[in-house]
C-alpha cells in the first residue's frame, strides 16, 4: 500500500514539507489541496510531526514510555471483513503504566452464527438494540486518535476495522500497529502464544475470554510482561515497533 511506502521513506529520513506535499500528491492523491491531504493523513492516525517546515515520524521522536497505546479487540460474525460484521468492540488506552481511558460497545448485526454464539455468548437478541457499526466506528475513530493500535494477532482486528471504516467514509486506519503475539515471541519463552494460553501460562488469569474488552485487557497484561524483557536499545516508540517485528539495532 502507498501509505507503507510513505512510512518507510519517513523512517529513513525526515522530509522538507514542500517535498513531502508533492510526494503524497504523487503516491496517494487524496485531493488537490496538498495541505488538506496532510490533515487527512493526520486525522487517520498517520504519525506525522511537523517541525520547522520539516515532516518526520512522531514514533521516532517520542519515548515509548510517553506513547499512548490503544489495546483493541473485536468480536465478529466471521473472518472476512467484506462478508462479516462486528458485534462487539473493546479497547483501552494506556500510558505511563496506567489505563487512562476505555471504550466498550456492542454493535448491531441482524444475525449471529451459532458457532459465534457458542464462542462469545453474544446472540442476535443481545445486540438487537445496539448502535449500528457506523455510529460505533465514528466514536472509536475519535477514541483511537493518534495512538498506537495494539492487538493480539493485530492484523485481523486492524484490517477488519480499517475496511469497515473506509466503507463508511472515514478512510483507512493509518495508525502504526503493534502485535502482542510478535512482541511476546521475542520476550517470553512459552510453548504457545495464543491469548488464552498466555492468560493462564503467565498467571494473568483474566476470568473472561472471547469477549472484546476482556481480551484487550489480557493483551495489555501480556504487553506489560514483555516490556520487562526489552533490550537496552529500545528507547523510542519506533524502536519498540521495530523490535516487535524482529528487527535488530
Amino acid at each position: 500500500m502507498n501509505y507503507n511506502r510513505l512510512y518507510d521513506k519517513l523512517k529513513f529520513s525526515p522530509i522538507p514539507k514542500v517535498e513531502f506535499l508533492n510526494y503524497i500528491a504523487n503516491i496517494i492523491g487524496l485531493c488537490e489541496d496538498f495541505n488538506v491531504e496532510l490533515e487527512i493523513l493526520k486525522a487517520s492516525g498517520f504519525p506525522l510531526l511537523e517541525e520547522d517546515k520539516v515532516i518526520s515520524l512522531s514514533t521516532k521522536k517520542i519515548q515509548w514510555q510517553e506513547q499512548i497505546f490503544c489495546f483493541v479487540d473485536i468480536e465478529t460474525t466471521g473472518s472476512k471483513p467484506k462478508d462479516s460484521s462486528m458485534i462487539e468492540i473493546g479497547a483501552l488506552k494506556y500510558k505511563y503504566g496506567q489505563i487512562i481511558d476505555r471504550f466498550e460497545s456492542f454493535v448491531y448485526a441482524k444475525e449471529v452464527p451459532e458457532k459465534i454464539v457458542e464462542l462469545t455468548g453474544i446472540t442476535a437478541k443481545t445486540i438487537e438494540n445496539s448502535p449500528h457499526a457506523k455510529e460505533v466506528l465514528k466514536k472509536f475513530r475519535s477514541f483511537l486518535g493518534d495512538s498506537i493500535f495494539v492487538a493480539h494477532n493485530v492484523n485481523f482486528d486492524y484490517e477488519f476495522m480499517s475496511y469497515h471504516m473506509n466503507e463508511i467514509g472515514l478512510n483507512y486506519i493509518l495508525n502504526p500497529k503493534l502485535c502482542t503475539i510478535d512482541l511476546a515471541r521475542r520476550t517470553i519463552l512459552s510453548p504457545r502464544y495464543s491469548l488464552a494460553f498466555l492468560n493462564a501460562f503467565l498467571g494473568i488469569n483474566t476470568p473472561i475470554s472471547h469477549r472484546a474488552y476482556a481480551d484487550a485487557l489480557t493483551a495489555l497484561r501480556v504487553f506489560e510482561i514483555s516490556l520487562e524483557c526489552l533490550p537496552s536499545w529500545v528507547n523510542t516508540t519506533q524502536d519498540l515497533l521495530d523490535f516487535s517485528r524482529g528487527k535488530k539495532k
